[in-house]
């Protein structure tokens, strides 16, 4: 191969990020969920798999308040949550294609 000629970068490499950084309207799929920040009230990971937040689940941001601390609305499956900044940032994420602006 040529030094110039570069491989396509494979999906399973594309970067994981928290929840809360995914744009609103992007797409992506939960790769893990935890409830160990020190942040996080205990019971959290729980509450959120509870809610549907499992690995391999679909999940979209819908929505995001005007302020920047205030909660984003989350689609995933058929229900929509209201999630506060902490517990979005428990949910681990892998953009299901590369966000062009």
């Amino acid at each position: 191969m040529v030094a110039s000629q570069r491989s396509p970068v494979p999906p399973s490499v594309v970067a994981e990020i928290p929840l809360m950084e995914l744009p609103p309207g992007a797409s992506a799929r939960v790769v893990s969920v935890s409830g160990a920040d020190s942040e996080a009230p205990a019971g959290v990971g729980r509450r959120l798999a509870e809610l549907g937040f499992l690995p391999g689940e679909a999940v979209r941001i819908v929505a995001r308040g005007l302020l920047s601390g205030a909660p984003i609305a989350v689609r995933i499956g058929t229900g929509t949550f209201a999630l506060r900044l902490f517990e979005a940032a428990c949910i681990r994420v892998r953009p299901e294609q590369p966000q062009f602006r």
